[in-house]
């Protein structure tokens, strides 16, 4: 019998060792954490009150893939073409006319995801005073955070100007800026949070969790193509 061979039949005779569970290790990031001795009843309740087949909670997920989608092909084409800027005679025009799209796109996303909260069960665990004062008190921090960084960044700073050609002087660092990166976005998904917490909506938690991901998604694309437009717009400069 080999040495390996020995050491696993010593260890099968040991009652003591095999009553010792080994830890899991995920990643290496959650290292000793036993995933067996997890507790999922919260999660297993959260799902029965969830149809994921049901038509409006699928056109609501439609509507919340689609926008970010839309507005950033659309924008990247006419950084590149310039196509709408000459279709509307002007970058300024061209821009305020996407913008509006934008808006009712989101309009409608957010008229979708409403439906498919009132479609779906409540959830009594959801269903109390201190979680729906939560929700009250998130609605407000989201509509400060979004407010706040369109009056910061005006209608063409909001709606995707760097990509029309129209370049702000400097980049904005005051408030909300100063104290959370892409307010717009994340101000957003507090709104829907809030309003699924006030309608004790578990659809609503599940379609807000599909907003943030959507939403961090569009951040891994936009962020750094918006930094490449000032980048070459300060390059030009430096050769004039």
């Amino acid at each position: 019998m080999s040495e390996s061979a020995a050491a696993a039949a010593a260890q099968n005779d040991n009652p003591a060792t095999n009553n010792h569970r080994v830890p899991l290790d995920c990643c290496g990031g959650l290292s000793n954490v036993d995933y067996s001795k997890m507790d999922l009843t919260l999660v297993k309740e959260l799902l029965k009150h969830i149809q994921l087949n049901e038509s409006s909670f699928c056109i609501a997920v439609v509507a919340i893939i689609f926008n970010p989608l839309f507005w950033n092909v659309v924008a990247r084409w006419e950084h590149r073409t310039r196509g709408l800027s000459r279709m509307f005679g002007s970058p300024y025009l061209a821009c305020y006319s996407l913008g509006f799209i934008i808006i009712l796109l989101n309009v409608y996303r957010s008229h979708s995801m409403t439906v498919a909260m009132k479609n779906q069960a409540r959830w009594e665990l959801m269903d109390r005073t201190d979680v729906f004062y939560v929700g009250i008190a998130l609605m407000a921090v989201g509509t400060l955070l979004v407010v706040s960084s369109f009056l910061a960044l005006g209608f063409t700073g909001t709606f995707l100007g760097d990509y029309f050609g129209i370049l702000m002087d400097e980049k904005v660092t005051g408030f909300p800026f100063s104290s959370i990166e892409n307010p717009m976005y994340w101000g957003s998904t507090a709104n829907y949070l809030g309003l699924a917490l006030i309608g004790a909506s578990p659809v609503g938690l599940v379609l807000t969790a599909i907003v943030a991901v959507v939403y961090k998604v569009a951040i891994m694309y936009e962020g750094p193509f918006t930094e490449q437009i000032y980048r070459e717009r300060s390059q030009r400069h430096k050769h004039e």
